[in-house]
């Protein structure tokens, strides 16, 4: 068993989960304007999918690095896989969470209009409860935590369409890629939960990301993904990513680790809606109104509350 299973830690109370979920939907939802900024500052085009998956490698790289040296230095011991078994959990993860998460992610993206993307992936919080509760046995599946993700979903389902057309055309390529990434977000979360009653929940999560983001860089280099044009600007916005995948993914294995699969990622809902906000910060987009926004991040809020009801009850 991990050390993360041998003492009541903080993260499994109600209030160390909102914070810590709460903590990395912000800085995930930070990355939507980021990314965005990075493209234009390395002059990487949205649609050449080689350069995309070289840039977002790199990315995932020195995240995994980072998380390793971090967590390495708090526990005071390195972090590395010590055993065969280890090894093939760190492989498996990798494959799931980074390699074919983003495979399917970026391959879809350049076949579906923005709108849509952001609602199908709003799919992985009900693909990772089905997923939980149906396949790995991990939680029961109940009412309330359906109607939980219902009514978050519709929040944000409301923040991403409205004042927006929206095609209903369907393709495999697309928004069918789209939606198989959610699926992979929902099987790793899985995964994450099971492998950590045996493995250190940061090392698995660092070297994932140093697996996966090494095949993503050697992926892209191979059909001709190139990018430069380092700047302090450019190098910092690089650094900026590279803190919040390696922050917010290690933080979200160790909330998965002390709780239901359901728990966790039905705050998965708040990334479109800080996206949509920090979005209308700092790259001016204004595509729905401050009324709208306020009253998806309600419905989502009311959703949280209502998945997490029985353990409100319980803890107090």
């Amino acid at each position: 068993m991990s050390e993360n299973q041998n003492k009541k830690s903080i993260l499994s109370h109600l209030w160390g989960v909102s914070l810590g979920a709460a903590l990395c939907c912000f800085l995930w939802g930070s990355a939507t304007p980021a990314i965005k900024t990075g493209y234009a500052l390395f002059s990487i085009a949205a649609d050449d999918t080689p350069t995309v998956v070289l840039f977002a490698g790199v990315r995932f790289f020195f995240a995994g690095i980072f998380t390793i040296l971090f967590g390495s230095l708090l526990q005071k011991k390195l972090l590395v896989p010590r055993s065969f078994s280890a090894v093939k959990k760190v492989a498996a993860l990798g494959l799931v969470q980074t390699i074919l998460q983003y495979f399917f992610f970026y391959g879809g993206l350049t076949r579906c209009a923005g709108v849509k993307s952001s609602v199908i992936l709003a799919t992985n919080v009900f693909a990772s409860l089905l997923i939980s509760a149906l396949l790995f046995k991990q939680e029961k599946l109940t009412w309330l935590k359906i109607a939980g993700c219902v009514i978050g979903f519709v929040g944000v389902v409301l923040v991403t369409v409205a004042g927006k057309d929206v095609d209903y055309k369907l393709s495999f390529g697309g928004e069918g890629f789209i939606f198989l990434s959610s699926v992979c977000y929902g099987f790793s979360g899985c995964m994450v939960k099971l492998f950590s009653k045996e493995e250190n929940t940061v090392m698995l999560s660092g070297c994932q990301f140093m697996f996966g983001g090494a095949v993503m860089i050697a992926v892209g280099l191979l059909f001709g993904g190139r990018f430069g044009g380092f700047t302090f600007a450019s190098t910092a916005l690089l650094v900026y990513l590279v803190f919040i995948s390696a922050v917010a993914y290690t933080l979200w294995g160790l909330l998965l680790a002390h709780n239901d699969v359901s728990r966790v990622v039905i705050f998965g809902f708040l990334n479109p809606v800080f996206g949509v906000i920090l979005s209308s910060i700092f790259l001016h987009e204004q595509s729905q109104t401050g009324f709208v926004t306020i009253i998806s991040l309600v419905l989502v809020c009311i959703g949280i509350f209502v998945v997490n009801y029985r353990k409100v009850k319980t803890e107090n």
